[in-house]
């Protein structure tokens, strides 16, 4: 029995861990039970809060911690799972004396890519 080895040119091998996705639109049809109106006032519902109580975080108000629980809490039920950890970072590190500032830019930054996936999901009526 005789054996031959071929070279194989290199490729890049696929990621073993998923890339979170901004918003995870599966997550959210399973939520809204895949009735597309719902999906859009629910989306559109979580804009319109998650707007709010951003400007609310931004003056770092006592209730800091539950505003950003709640953040945390809306964003999961919608699929926006990189928001929800954002948000959970900033919770547990205002109990930590965290660095407010830095938990708070990149909770920003979550909210933005999350605004963009869904204002493209709601546009092309996905």
């Amino acid at each position: 029995m005789q054996f031959s080895i071929e070279q194989v040119p290199w490729m890049p091998s696929p990621s073993l861990v998923p890339m979170p996705l901004p918003l995870d639109v599966s997550y959210l049809r399973s939520m809204t039970l895949g009735d597309t109106r719902l999906e859009r006032e629910v989306l559109e519902l979580f804009k319109a809060q998650t707007r709010d109580l951003l400007a609310q975080l931004a003056s770092q108000p006592r209730n800091c911690a539950e505003l950003a629980h709640t953040l945390k809490g809306s964003a999961r039920a919608v699929g926006a799972f990189e928001v929800g950890d954002a948000a959970y970072a900033l919770e547990s590190g205002l109990g930590e004396r965290g660095d407010f500032a830095a938990a708070f830019k990149q909770l920003q930054g979550r909210v933005d890519e999350a605004f963009e996936a869904i204002d493209a999901h709601l546009a092309g009526g996905n």
